[in-house]
């Protein structure tokens, strides 16, 4: 692939901005009109809670029906995605960094004293761009940071059905390919069915919605984590079954722990004398679990997600790093963002967090980090 066909690719082509639009109005109108379930987020600040309406399952689902017939009918060509790729992802970045200004502007101007709206301005222009400025900004009474973490994950298995079908249109079907797609598919589905478990994270209950967690969600989670499946369209790698085997086993082990630690944690915020692993919960202060994932490691949850991502670039093989950017990135992502919340955590806890600390030394990964 020569420079000049490269840039050419990377240009946003109306074609891309159809399909992105045609995306975000799909979610934006389904999404307001499907019934689910209505889940309230935490308490904020000032007294007041958000409330969201889980239905990301349904709308997924019948996009996928919809997509499905439409291709069948020849309405819709189901490698559209994958035949323009970098042209989606320049356009999505472009979307991005013009939401994101949007936001920067439309916070400055807000006069709301509420948690949800009210401006934090540091002073520092691209610090507030980077981070946001506003908890919970909306728009035409949609939830931006909880519309656009859903249209990444979203994204992220329409771009992985594509290239399964160009795989297939172009024979080169493997069962590396297969053992991707299915570990990405269960995983993106098992979101979905635990979507309330996101009304109660990190990225919604504190971080502000700038660039940051719209790059993130819109382009860095689709595009990035979808990596392994265009490097295997591009390359034969032939598994042997034991090592299916084993990657599957990663697989499972991961999501055990990254589903059981954060619905350990939902259910705690939820109800604080609800039992883990069937004995009362060990409480730190009032406010600190100690018990089950959590009283193995501080964040065990990361464990769980680097595994997972390990197990998403294990059927490429050990042939290029290539696929492994993902699992690299996570590790050293994780270990800022732990390096993160232990600095906020210690400052909004104090002695709290500290006999947390000393009751459950690791960080991570139990006798290691």
């Amino acid at each position: 692939m020569d420079l000049d066909f490269l840039l050419h690719t990377l240009i946003p082509s109306w074609n891309s901005v159809a399909l992105l639009v045609g995306f975000f109005t799909y979610l934006a109108i389904v999404g307001s009109i499907l019934p689910g379930k209505l889940v309230p987020g935490v308490t904020l600040p000032d007294g007041t809670r958000l409330h969201y309406i889980c239905n990301g399952l349904q709308s997924l689902l019948m996009l996928v029906a919809l997509l499905g017939i439409g291709s069948k009918m020849g309405f819709v060509s189901p490698t559209a995605i994958s035949d323009r790729g970098l042209e989606l992802l320049s356009t999505t970045f472009v979307f991005s960094f013009l939401v994101t200004l949007v936001l920067y502007f439309s916070g400055c101007k807000s006069q709301s004293k509420g948690s949800s709206l009210k401006p934090h301005i540091s002073g520092n222009l691209i610090q507030d761009w980077w981070f946001g400025i506003q908890l919970n900004p909306q728009f035409m009474g949609i939830d931006l940071k909880f519309f656009f973490v859903r249209a990444g994950m979203m994204g992220w298995l329409l771009i992985n059905l594509s290239i399964l079908m160009k795989s297939i249109q172009d024979g080169t079907l493997s069962r590396s390919m297969i053992l991707y797609q299915l570990f990405c598919a269960l995983y993106i589905l098992d979101y979905f069915v635990h979507e309330e478990y996101m009304t109660s994270t990190w990225d919604i209950i504190a971080e502000r919605l700038g660039f940051m967690l719209v790059f993130g969600d819109l382009v860095w989670i689709p595009f990035t984590f979808s990596i392994q499946g265009w490097w295997l369209l591009r390359n034969d790698v032939e598994l042997t079954t034991a090592a299916i085997v084993a990657n599957c086993f990663v697989f499972l082990t991961g999501y055990m722990v990254f589903r059981g630690a954060n619905k350990q944690k939902h259910v705690f915020k939820k109800n604080p004398k609800a039992p883990i692993w069937g004995k009362p919960p060990k409480v730190i202060g009032g406010k600190l679990l100690a018990s089950g994932y959590w009283g193995i490691a501080r964040h065990c949850n990361y464990l769980g997600d680097l595994l997972l991502a390990l197990s998403f670039s294990l059927p490429c093989g050990i042939s290029s790093p290539i696929p492994y950017f993902y699992p690299i990135y996570l590790l050293i992502l994780l270990i800022w963002r732990e390096r993160r919340d232990e600095a906020r955590c210690a400052e909004k806890y104090r002695e709290i967090w500290a006999e947390y600390r000393k009751l459950v030394p690791w960080r991570i990964l139990p006798y290691v980090y």
